[in-house]
């Protein structure tokens, strides 16, 4: 990093530390954005259903039978609900207030998920990716910072794969929650995405990693482009799913 990036950092964090000072959004605890017991309340999702027709019961929640072969998805694993308060507000904040450090806390939701049903391990994770305009205004990757903490912590003691280049986001689109139905939102990022080195996805089993989904046009979308590349498997987790129509 070099002495003028570090020196906007450090107004960077100045200004969050003045506009949002550090402190537990669910029991006003300092120093921490979700202090361990109020993370511990958020209930975990009891139920999973099938991706495709969100319909059907599954286990883990994998497509199920009718829709098995009509979808690249072969599971999608939701954390819990975007009902929740806390977990609302600390994505809001994590998006759109540009606080990074929310990414800790929100991955231990996904990494719970994870550790509680049984979707196979995979081979890769990958974080659905941005486009290159709409980085440089965050600044940072959400999923990228999820699908990170995932990776370090999934398997104690094991590191397990993660890239950030193989699956990128070719086209820029309109945010998803601006549009108003599915047909909308699946238009809009359909061939947005592309595989960098289909060589290192072909029979891999990956795992994609978002923070919120709504009708899943997106996560469909990237693993329809991962299987055309040679994916064996594409599951996905999110801390949540947003109800349709709702922003």
């Amino acid at each position: 990093m070099d002495k003028t990036t570090s020196y906007f950092q450090k107004i960077k964090f100045f200004l969050l530390d003045v506009l949002f000072p550090i402190h537990c959004l669910g029991c006003q605890a300092e120093d921490c954005w979700l202090c361990a017991s109020c993370l511990k309340k958020i209930k975990l999702r009891d139920q999973q259903f099938c991706p495709h027709c969100e319909k059907i019961i599954t286990p883990d929640g994998r497509s199920c039978f009718a829709c098995k072969n009509k979808s690249p998805l072969a599971g999608l694993l939701v954390a819990t609900s975007y009902q929740e308060p806390l977990v609302s507000k600390a994505v809001h904040l994590f998006k759109y207030r540009f606080l990074e450090t929310l990414a800790e806390p929100l991955s231990q939701l996904s990494l719970k998920a994870l550790r509680s049903y049984e979707l196979p391990l995979p081979d890769l994770i990958l974080p659905i990716p941005l486009h290159p305009r709409r980085l440089r205004w965050r600044g940072f990757n959400q999923s990228w910072l999820l699908a990170k903490n995932l990776a370090e912590k999934l398997l104690p003691g094991l590191d397990l794969a993660l890239a950030d280049n193989l699956l990128i986001r070719q086209r820029y689109t309109l945010p998803q929650m601006s549009l108003k139905n599915h047909t909308q939102r699946h238009q809009n990022v359909r061939d947005a995405f592309t595989v960098t080195d289909p060589a290192k996805i072909k029979a891999q089993r990956i795992l994609l990693v978002d923070d919120i989904t709504t009708t899943g046009s997106t996560i469909f979308e990237c693993a329809r482009i991962l299987k055309e590349a040679g994916a064996k498997e594409v599951y996905a987790v999110v801390i949540a799913k947003r109800d349709h129509g709702k922003k």
